[in-house]
């Protein structure tokens, strides 16, 4: 099954990225990594709002004790849309000048999960953070190149994870009391000419759904045994990351990038970087709040 996504939104950033819905403002959080831009889409007025970070944005997740918590090149930081006010909660990684943070979500118990790659994009120099609910940091994974997705299933047992490069979907058991994680796996491994899978939601089905970096889609997997079960089509390649959204949580809202776009090709691709979205047949899941 086949289905097309539509414009949203006609930012055409340089890389789209991180998107997650606000169930109870009603609006989308999504950031523009390279120019360190956290923005709020307010779908109902149809309004964009950014904030300036001050550095290269990873990542964005809701804050159990208000505002939000952000991934930046720097560390993990709290961030309160009101003021502006940013304050620094940790940085796991002052030795690694030439890395930064990509993606990451909350488990179900509110541990801030993100990974850090190299700028350059060259060694797998990169780390996946567990940051707990008391501000202490744990590194559960090294030797990452591209950290990307991450996401747990309804019962909090098994956790996916995306090395970019891979081209994999990889599955831990995942122990909700320590955030221990364990028993990796390859869960999914995508086929060719698909791309590279980016970040990914997941449905109350357990099913996931994919953004594909140079496939053109948002694909959706059982990954419980692999296969590829429909797409969302897009007209433009690099397709980063998508979350369940709108009031019934139905909608799939995707971000998109220009980046690794040739200049020659961005003429077939005029909306590369902006914010898509598509109606579906099932509902995702609210998104866990870091509890720290």
């Amino acid at each position: 099954m086949m289905s097309q996504a539509n414009l949203v939104l006609d930012t055409r950033v340089f890389l789209g990225e991180g998107p997650i819905w606000d169930q109870e403002q009603e609006k989308l959080w999504w950031i523009n990594i390279f120019q360190g831009e956290l923005y709020c889409f307010d779908p109902k007025r149809n309004e964009n709002t950014r904030y300036s970070m001050g550095q290269q944005i990873g990542t964005v997740v809701l804050r159990e004790s208000g505002g939000l918590a952000v991934a930046l090149e720097k560390g993990f930081y709290g961030f309160d849309p009101t003021d502006g006010e940013l304050n620094l909660i940790l940085d796991p990684e002052p030795d690694h000048p030439g890395n930064r943070f990509n993606d990451g979500k909350c488990d179900p118990t509110g541990r801030f999960w993100a990974g850090t790659m190299e700028k350059a994009e060259e060694k797998a120099t990169g780390s996946l953070y567990c940051l707990d609910q008391q501000g202490k940091c744990h590194a559960r994974e090294t030797g990452i190149f591209i950290s990307n997705g991450i996401t747990w299933t309804q019962d909090g047992k098994t956790m996916y994870y995306i090395d970019s490069p891979t081209r994999k979907v990889d599955a831990y058991e995942f122990d909700l009391e320590t955030g221990n994680i364990s028993s990796r796996r390859t869960a999914i491994e995508i086929p060719e000419g698909l791309g590279y899978p980016d970040g990914m939601a997941i449905d109350v089905n357990d099913d996931l759904w994919i953004a594909m970096w140079g496939g053109w889609c948002v694909a959706k997997f059982d990954p419980r045994n692999g296969k590829l079960l429909e797409t969302i089509d897009l007209p433009v390649a690099n397709v980063t990351a998508c979350a369940f959204g709108g009031a019934e949580l139905n909608e799939l809202f995707i971000t998109t990038a220009r980046k690794g776009i040739p200049d020659e090709e961005l003429g077939k691709q005029p909306h590369a970087g902006s914010l898509f979205h598509a109606v579906t047949d099932v509902t995702g899941t609210t998104f866990a709040k870091y509890g720290g």
